[in-house]
């Protein structure tokens, strides 16, 4: 088994990890650390946790005790915490925030449809935002065949847990509910992974990736809508992305339109591919709390530790 810790586990990444976890063949999980919540059973912050553990927050966390380590506080936190605390020889560390998703340090970024065989040997794993997860998965094939050219212009809607879980003017229920918003027009913190890779991938180009991000009246989940210039057809934008996700696990084109209940609850990202005129039309939806987050960081264990890709991650879909 597979010895686990989590720091900073109430949040919502927190949560979806946890119930993940529970469910994984082969992982235990040893400790839960929370300093707000130290001494408070999980089900007293994750209610749905009722009935599945008896586990309670931590005020301590002892590194030598686990062979994983997720570290799911707020950005910023994860570069504090290594400051603080030696890590042992061998710990393998997830982070989920995005301290280290330029790969300084020698972490390795965890987008397992473009890097699995460096995660399958990587020690430190800076698991890829939500928003960045969703775009990249729409345009990176077009970027490995050197055929970017030209502006990306997305627009992405997003759930409200991908503010996290504390309250503020543009998340609480009132302000939300039947409402839409955009926020961080072409300057989302996103970005600046999207770029790294698409140019890794495509040195030569040389385009903007014009992003509007929208918040949702919805609690999870993200719609992203990408448009570009092509000169394929059809049916060979099709195939180039059937091509390159032929040996993703959870990554899909779907023969027709997405939507988010295809994916809510799943680590699944579906992707749909349409032509008009000069451009191409991508749609991709994942759920920002799996795929997006808790359950990508779950693949990138499995794959650094020698596991089944999928395992604990058959998840079943919201579908209706």
């Amino acid at each position: 088994m597979i010895r686990v810790g989590i720091i900073g586990g109430a949040g919502y990444t927190a949560g979806e990890l946890i119930r993940v976890l529970l469910g994984h063949p082969q992982v235990r999980i040893a400790w839960v650390h929370s300093t707000s919540n130290a001494g408070n059973p999980l089900y007293r912050v994750h209610a749905g946790l009722y009935g599945d553990t008896g586990l309670d927050f931590s005020a301590d966390y002892d590194l030598e005790a686990v062979d994983v380590v997720f570290l799911c506080s707020g950005h910023g936190k994860s570069t504090a915490f290594w400051q603080e605390n030696p890590r042992p020889a061998g710990l393998k560390v997830i982070d989920l925030a995005q301290d280290f998703r330029d790969e300084h340090d020698g972490y390795v970024y965890g987008l397992p449809e473009i890097n699995r065989k460096r995660i399958q040997g990587a020690t430190l794993l800076a698991n890829p935002g939500c928003f960045a997860t969703a775009i990249q998965l729409a345009v990176l094939p077009l970027a490995a065949a050197g055929l970017l050219d030209g502006d990306v212009n997305v627009t992405a809607v997003t759930g409200s847990t991908g503010a996290g879980v504390k309250p503020t003017e543009t998340t609480h229920f009132s302000w939300r509910t039947d409402n839409l918003s955009v926020y961080k027009a072409f300057e989302h913190q996103h970005l600046h992974e999207i770029r790294m890779n698409v140019h890794r991938l495509c040195p030569s180009f040389a385009g903007q990736i014009n992003f509007v991000p929208v918040r949702g009246d919805f609690a999870r989940g993200i719609l992203a809508t990408v448009h570009t210039p092509c000169a394929l057809d059809a049916e060979a934008a099709v195939k180039l992305y059937r091509d390159f996700y032929a040996d993703a696990a959870f990554t899909h084109v779907f023969p027709g339109n997405v939507d988010l209940k295809q994916v809510v609850n799943t680590n699944k990202c579906m992707v749909s591919v349409e032509k008009h005129g000069d451009r191409l039309l991508v749609n991709s939806v994942i759920d920002n709390l799996l795929k997006g987050a808790s359950g990508q960081a779950v693949q990138n264990m499995n794959l650094m530790c020698g596991l089944d890709e999928a395992a604990g991650l058959h998840l079943k879909a919201s579908a209706f």
